[in-house]
């Protein structure tokens, strides 16, 4: 099978490394012809573990091509997946426009039967905007061309996609025809061969399925953050807490961790634009609209927690971040509390230094040199008056406190993700903090 897929982001390069991985012949495509360029000599854009070698080695055995031109590509393919960004407009709405160019550029091409897929997170109604599209442009050009729409909303972790794409929990795939379903049924089969886990369903079904996840699991974290912020008024352990309620098979412990907020690419945008499709059909997402200024609230904390430590003194102070991605394993820090963190620490006059694995590009494009890049992170800690883990980056884990002591000048640990044991950093000589605690 020959497949397109439009938008070579985190998404769409994901996914056609991953369908390539199975045999099937896959071309990329993207307006940015540096990024076409990038991938072509082998340079990843993003950060993901596994998927530089999956591209490479995809890419040698030829099932594997990227190009600027979805035009050059339409007459050798069956399905067009559209996974082009959607980014918020400022009513908080996913902005369309390039998902629907992708339409119309289809409508303007295509001379035989193409199946579209929408990958990206849209809201309930895109395909029927995407159908429109694409029929108004056949109409313009006289010509009668079958086709159909569909939508095969992503679940992918960062920093585990390669692993959830090969062996997915469940694939939803919204249809409206036989063709199109068996068309769909063919292209995952061959992921799924052991336990076929293909969710078929209405169309309008599967657009609100992404959104309606990502929101439960935000509303979990957020959740877990007011009870945190609960427990330290009232003297209890938000960790105790968690292995209470999570050991009832009801509820479940995942999502259920405290901690300084949620970030990235899809919970803060899905839960806003939710909120504005509710908006739009005159309902009002109470709930959704908590979870969303809980997490504001809770970027603030470790700054918060810091300013009570030291009476808001502020002078002559300086911070050592570890962390800079919203999660750990990916170097992304759209909507991450690091950002919040820093802003409001250079605000009320302190230095900052930073260090995380992967993420110290990423921050000094957004950040340029407001902050110190440190080389590793004892250098972060180098004479700093404490010390804040943001990302629970595996290496964090286990630091050599020794070491940390002697560097810093200092002894303030404000644990932003409850990684720490208490009793042994206090016994290492430092004041400590958490959340929940």
């Amino acid at each position: 099978m020959n497949i397109a897929i439009v938008g070579s982001g985190y998404v769409g390069l994901v996914t056609g490394a991953c369908f390539a991985e199975i045999g099937v012949s896959v071309t990329c495509v993207d307006v940015d012809s540096n990024k076409i360029k990038m991938l072509e000599q082998g340079e990843i854009p993003i950060y993901e573990p596994g998927l530089k070698e999956l591209v490479l080695k995809n890419r040698k055995a030829g099932r594997l091509d990227f190009t600027t031109s979805l035009e050059s590509v339409l007459d050798k393919v069956q399905v067009v997946f559209s996974a082009v960004g959607t980014p918020p407009d400022e009513d908080g709405s996913a902005d369309l426009k390039y998902v629907l160019q992708v339409a119309r550029t289809i409508g303007r091409n295509i001379s035989d039967y193409k199946l579209v897929v929408t990958k990206s997170t849209v809201p309930v109604g895109t395909a029927r905007k995407v159908r429109a599209a694409i029929k108004e442009e056949l109409d313009k050009r006289g010509v009668d061309v079958d086709f159909d729409v569909a939508s095969n909303p992503e679940f992918l972790k960062e920093g585990n996609a390669i692993s959830d794409f090969m062996s997915p929990d469940r694939v939803v795939v919204g249809v409206e025809s036989e063709r199109a379903k068996e068309l769909m049924t063919k292209l995952y089969k061959p992921f799924l061969i052991n336990n076929f886990r293909v969710i078929f369903m209405d169309i309008p079904s599967a657009e609100m399925t992404k959104y309606a996840a990502n929101s439960m699991l935000a509303t979990r974290i957020s959740f877990m953050n007011d009870i945190a912020n609960l427990c330290e008024l009232v003297g209890a352990d938000v960790n105790m807490v968690r292995n209470g309620i999570g050991a009832d098979t009801r509820i479940g412990r995942k999502f259920l961790y405290a901690g300084c907020g949620y970030g990235g690419s899809c919970f803060p945008k899905d839960v806003k634009a939710l909120i504005r499709t509710a908006e739009l059909n005159g309902y009002d997402m109470t709930v959704l609209k908590a979870v969303e200024a809980v997490n504001e609230r809770q970027k603030s904390v470790l700054f918060e927690k810091l300013g009570k430590a030291w009476d808001h003194r502020w002078a002559d102070k300086t911070v050592a971040l570890w962390g800079l991605a919203f999660k750990p394993e990916t170097d992304d820090m759209r909507e991450a509390p690091s950002l919040v963190l820093i802003s409001k620490l250079i605000e009320a006059g302190c230095a900052v230094r930073v260090y995380d694995p992967e993420a110290m590009n990423e921050c000094h494009r957004r950040l340029g040199d407001a902050v110190y890049y440190a080389q590793d992170m004892y250098d972060a800690v180098l004479d700093s008056d404490a010390l804040l883990l943001v990302t629970e980056w595996k290496e964090f884990r286990l630091p050599a406190w020794a070491v940390v002591k002697k560097a810093m000048r200092g002894h303030l640990i404000i644990d932003g993700r409850n990684v720490y044991d208490p009793g042994e950093v206090k016994d290492a000589g430092f004041e400590y903090h958490c959340i929940g605690k």
